[in-house]
């Protein structure tokens, strides 16, 4: 399997982050990606939708996503065009969320201590490799074991499955 790499700027942001920060409870009338992406963030950065570009990268402190168990926060993430989260740690539940909806979550301690705002990160999540561009360092964290990396591939679980289940049809005929 090919590695999975990731580059973008960094917007970074403390500990305790909920889920209605990520995504304000007023404006889940819709699961529609593209209107939840619009008020990503909007109450703890207000500029964030409007400067977060393809491919950057949230870094946090502790607890990421912690609140309730809301699938609307990763899928607003990862709407904006985020293409990764590095934390030092995640509510279990919010990893499991980002994870089934194909959004690249790490922990590690050593990155989230060293990056700052607006550096430019590159992640190879098959190998667990944060690269600081800026800053000219590297990083480690526990790599995506080879099932998850096929489900992010796939953009999600429900992508893995319909590819393997295609795959499966396929095998029958």
């Amino acid at each position: 399997m090919s590695d999975i790499i990731l580059k973008g700027k960094v917007r970074k942001y403390g500990s305790n982050i909920n889920t209605d920060e990520i995504i304000p409870a007023r404006y889940l009338n819709t699961t529609e990606v593209a209107i939840l992406a619009q008020y990503c963030m909007k109450d703890i950065d207000k500029n964030f939708v409007k400067n977060v570009k393809k491919g950057d990268i949230i870094v946090a402190e502790n607890n990421f996503g912690c609140g309730s168990s809301r699938e609307h926060a990763p899928m607003a993430i990862k709407a904006t065009g985020i293409s990764a989260v590095i934390a030092n740690s995640f509510a279990r539940i919010f990893f499991r969320n980002s994870i089934n909806i194909g959004l690249s979550i790490l922990e590690s301690t050593e990155a989230v201590k060293a990056i700052s705002n607006s550096d430019i990160v590159e992640i190879n999540l098959s190998h667990g490799i944060v690269k600081n561009i800026t800053k000219n360092e590297i990083y480690k964290s526990q790599p995506f074991p080879e099932f998850m990396q096929r489900i992010i591939k796939s953009g999600g679980l429900l992508g893995y499955i319909n590819k393997k289940m295609n795959f499966l049809n396929k095998l029958k005929k």
